[in-house]
């Protein structure tokens, strides 16, 4: 990546679902949270790419009706490597449960990693939002005392808001799915630009996802 002296700076911001049936994807992602820096690093590397600045954010997200306060878990951007440690208890600390009926709030999950402070700095940017969940989404019109503040009122909205620059840079940003085929998530993937979809079947909690899919993907939107 950083060929001919070009500095890329990568922020990744991960959205895990993380009610009671994604335990499998969930222990991936704790099992491989110690090394996902030297492994994605080395994968960079295999394709002549390189990042200068590597930091990464965690949205947790379950149903706001059904688990109240414990409904989102964030951690704010950490620098990696340097700040790896922090990184890996936040993950470690994750538990699989709640979550009510099926549907999920990975919309709210998704507006606000939209809304993440993105470093735009370095000669090039890639800002990347990763989702993990085996569960549809419930409508932005749902509303709930428990919900963030300035979320966008309908799916209309937040594509404005996917679209437009006023949070993220056309050029930079990438949205990865790790999702079934079900509301919202095949809207976006259909109508969204930027993205790659992952298709997981619904209810069996992303078990068909393995991590080495998950670091390709995302080596391959850097």
């Amino acid at each position: 990546m950083a060929t001919q002296g070009l500095k890329y700076n990568v922020d990744l911001v991960f959205c895990i679902d993380v009610t009671g049936s994604m335990s499998g994807i969930l222990e991936t992602v704790k099992a491989n949270a110690l090394k996902f820096y030297p492994d994605l690093k080395s994968a960079l590397a295999e394709k002549d790419k390189n990042v200068d600045s590597l930091r990464i954010r965690v949205i947790a997200f379950r149903d706001f009706e059904a688990d109240g306060s414990k409904a989102i878990e964030k951690l704010d951007f950490v620098k990696i490597p340097e700040d790896d440690g922090k990184f890996n208890s936040f993950v470690k600390g994750l538990s699989p449960d709640g979550g009510g009926d099926e549907p999920e709030n990975g919309l709210e999950a998704i507006a606000m990693a939209i809304k993440s402070e993105w470093d735009n700095g370095g000669d090039r940017q890639r800002h990347i939002i990763v989702v993990w969940s085996d569960a549809s989404t419930h409508p932005l019109e749902k509303s709930s005392s428990h919900k963030p503040s300035g979320m966008p009122a309908n799916f209309n909205e937040l594509t404005d808001w996917w679209e437009g620059q006023s949070y993220m840079s056309r050029t930079a940003k990438r949205l990865i799915l790790f999702t079934p085929d079900a509301t919202a998530w095949t809207d976006i993937a259909t109508h969204w630009e930027s993205v790659i979809h992952v298709p997981s079947k619904a209810g069996e909690g992303l078990a068909d996802v393995d991590y080495k899919t998950i670091l390709s993907t995302i080596v391959n939107s850097i």
